[in-house]
């Protein structure tokens, strides 16, 4: 299949590894709904510990799992892990590592749980995502990313990875939902970006303050080439920030928006 048909999706939850959400669910039905429009989509999500490995059928990927992850001067092993959704047949990849993902069940997600290892883990998570697509050799047109978790990836691929053959080129989509976390980021996270080869000044909307979600998102927003209204009700700051930024904006669609409108946006990019 042509590089023009691939669309790489990032994800903060997918149905059914997790609980019903809005965001998983969505997560779940728009690449399947692209992959029956023939394009060839491919997905990645965190692999939390509440996710059942037997029950889902999750096995580890040997060929893309072995790669060491500097974060903040120490080593993070990457494990990659891939499932199929039976009723799509669609691939969905997992990153994985035990510093940041629970190797147990767990009452509830690691991004609420431990907070305070959030900026750690969406820098891993990231990373994991680049990495592993590089080792496919999988050129992908589009890189549509969903929820804050991703909210990274649009600075990495535009800034680390922008001479990669594999990635680089992609157009970038970012999807706002209404879920967001409380609080801050670690006071440290400028820091840890700066350490992780980050330009100060594509990171300069950040400021000198701890980041909260608000923050992160509108980091997303400038760095993607275009965005997408995923919930009814997200911050007006966040479209008026896009909107001065002037980022193509696909305004809210619906739980189950089409995905001819979702193609025709890409498209447009």
């Amino acid at each position: 299949m042509s590089n023009n048909r691939r669309i790489l999706y990032i994800s903060q939850e997918i149905t059914p590894y997790l609980k019903a959400s809005a965001l998983g669910q969505m997560c779940q039905t728009l690449p399947g709904k692209v992959q029956e429009k023939g394009f060839e989509v491919r997905t990645f999500m965190p692999k939390y510990g509440c996710i059942n490995e037997r029950r889902n059928q999750l096995h580890e990927v040997i060929r893309l799992s072995g790669i060491n992850l500097v974060i903040d001067d120490t080593d993070h092993p990457l494990i990659i892990k891939v499932a199929t959704l039976q009723a799509s047949r669609m691939q969905v990849y997992f990153i994985d590592n035990e510093d940041y993902f629970q190797h147990h069940a767990v009452s509830d997600l690691e991004i609420r749980e431990t907070p305070e290892e959030n900026d750690e883990r969406l820098i891993f998570f990231v990373r994991g995502v680049m990495e592993t697509v590089r080792k496919l050799r999988w050129e992908p047109v589009t890189i549509h990313c969903s929820g804050w978790v991703t909210a990274l990836a649009p600075l990495y691929i535009r800034k680390q990875y922008a001479d990669d053959p594999t990635i680089g080129k992609a157009k970038i989509v970012y999807s706002i939902f209404d879920d967001q976390f409380d609080g801050t980021l670690d006071p440290r996270f400028v820091e840890k970006l700066i350490a992780d080869n980050i330009v100060p000044e594509d990171i300069a909307i950040l400021g000198d303050q701890p980041v909260d979600c608000l923050t992160l998102n509108k980091l997303a927003i400038a760095h993607s080439d275009g965005v997408i209204q995923a919930s009814e009700n997200i911050p007006q700051e966040l479209i008026d920030f896009a909107n001065s930024l002037g980022k193509p904006f696909l305004p809210y669609q619906g739980e189950t928006p089409e995905a001819q409108a979702v193609v025709d946006f890409y498209e447009s990019l």
